[in-house]
């Protein structure tokens, strides 16, 4: 018996996030993920993380640092 079968690692797409000129980005699996850690880690304000999530980019003076998301897909 099988439940909810996870979709192969190839299939992933990451996201990750550098904050005003990291060289090592946070990466994570979804969307949703991003924002409850821009929420509460980073303590940014619906704008800005609608903003960063639709556009990829988003800085001053929406937010206090420069944030970039970029998405990837995991090789094999």
């Amino acid at each position: 018996m099988t439940q909810n079968a996870a979709a192969p690692q190839s299939d992933l797409p990451w996201l990750d996030l550098y904050v005003d000129g990291d060289s090592h980005p946070r990466r994570f699996d979804r969307p949703e993920a991003v924002r409850a850690y821009l929420s509460k880690v980073e303590r940014l304000g619906e704008e800005g993380i609608s903003t960063l999530l639709e556009v990829g980019e988003v800085a001053p003076p929406v937010t206090r640092r420069r944030y970039c998301l970029i998405p990837l897909t995991a090789d094999k």
